[in-house]
């Protein structure tokens, strides 16, 4: 009996172990290239989402997580090659990133065609859950349009009169054309459209300000710009007594440095580390804090959003990665964030989420402009059409 209860005991075991698979990820992100700042926050933000989801033990019903890192460059053909690589060669269960939104959406058709998940984490141009959609595209991150409607609500007024200026590429263009379609009281008179990588911002401050100048009321330069360069710039050619404002969508931390002269601007932001009250973004920021020495920022909350949801979706499967039984849990699951509950809408994947309405102010004890928050805006708020087409 002893010798029979052994064996039984050992087969337990043995299934046990057999049952047991490791679930692989690929990160496809910038970790070299214009955008690497981003890219470094992506990454240690999964691993904290893949971390705090986990419990600290990077398991989920005894299958172990493994994260290979894949470096794009910020370059659309090699990020191909490397997501291929990964589902093909490597045969990870599903895949995360890339950064820039140009790459995201060349990346939609390697992933239909190895019929794998891709998480988009970071990248928000519209296309990426619209016309360049496929179901296996998720995004836990915002979209241009979520950008633009909190946006407008903090400058669609009568009497104000807005003028554009973005960069020239899928980010750019999305988000401006998105504002515009949010915008029903106040009127855009210019939109302003420069390189990416733009060091002189004078012809373009100069194109604002003669559409800007004679006009009546109050008149806004409304900045949509991501990465290397500073539009901020285009006040050095605008002069203080022409009452032009600035204003722009949420900024980074290294943006921030730049805008302690910006004290009182608006605009709406995706994070910022001192605003969300909750345990997951206490959490973050103080170990944040304690591994890097300075506060996380947008592309950390962007990353630990997309290893968040990860980890909620395989505690629903039980811990299988198997690309359709990821889709069922993923579709329609809400989970808690740094930011708060966010829901993953199953029409086209993406995630609905709140944004904050903040104003600057230079507080002596920054060294950046502080976001204060004005409000939360919420879901409900935001009404964000179903661009996908297919």
């Amino acid at each position: 009996m002893k010798h029979r209860l052994i064996a039984a005991v050992a087969l337990l075991c043995c299934a046990a172990a057999v049952q047991a698979k490791d679930i692989k990820i690929a990160h496809v992100y910038t970790k070299t290239g214009p955008l690497e700042v981003y890219g470094m926050e992506t990454q240690r933000g999964l691993m904290m989402g893949l971390q705090y989801g986990t419990g600290g033990t990077m398991q989920v019903n005894g299958n172990a997580i493994t994260v290979i890192e894949k470096d794009d460059q910020g370059k659309a053909d090699v990020a191909r090659g490397l997501l291929a690589a990964a589902y093909g060669d490597d045969k990870v269960d599903l895949a995360v990133g890339p950064t820039s939104s140009a790459v995201s959406v060349a990346l939609a058709p390697i992933a239909e065609e190895y019929k794998k998940i891709l998480i988009n984490e970071s990248a928000v141009a519209d296309s990426i859950t619209g016309d360049k959609w496929n179901r296996y595209i998720f995004r836990t991150a915002r979209n241009s349009t979520q950008d633009a409607i909190s946006n407008a609500i903090v400058m669609d007024k009568e009497g104000v009169t807005i003028a554009t200026l973005a960069q020239d590429y899928a980010f750019g263009r999305d988000g401006i054309k998105a504002f515009k379609e949010s915008i029903k009281k106040a009127k855009i008179v210019h939109e302003e459209y420069l390189p990416a990588n733009t060091a002189d911002f004078t012809g373009g401050a100069q194109r604002l300000l003669n559409a800007l100048k004679d006009k009546p009321g109050r008149k806004i330069v409304f900045i949509y710009w991501a990465g290397a360069g500073n539009p901020f710039k285009i006040v050095d050619t605008i002069p203080k007594n022409a009452g032009i404002e600035i204003a722009t969508g949420g900024a980074t931390l290294p943006a921030l440095y730049g805008l302690k002269d910006f004290a009182g601007m608006q605009g709406s932001t995706y994070y910022y580390y001192g605003i969300p009250k909750n345990p997951i973004n206490n959490w973050l920021t103080t170990e944040y804090y304690k591994r890097y020495k300075t506060p996380p920022d947008f592309f950390t909350v962007c990353g630990m959003v997309a290893g968040l949801a990860i980890v909620e979706a395989l505690k629903k499967t039980g811990g299988d990665a198997s690309t359709e039984k990821m889709i069922t849990a993923l579709e329609g699951l809400s989970f808690d964030t740094p930011k708060g509950k966010h829901t993953i809408r199953k029409e086209d994947h993406q995630a609905l989420q709140s944004m904050y309405h903040y104003k600057l102010k230079n507080d002596p004890a920054f060294a950046w402009a502080v976001p204060e928050l004005v409000r939360e805006i919420k879901i409900e708020e935001m009404p964000l059409p179903i661009r996908n087409v297919k």
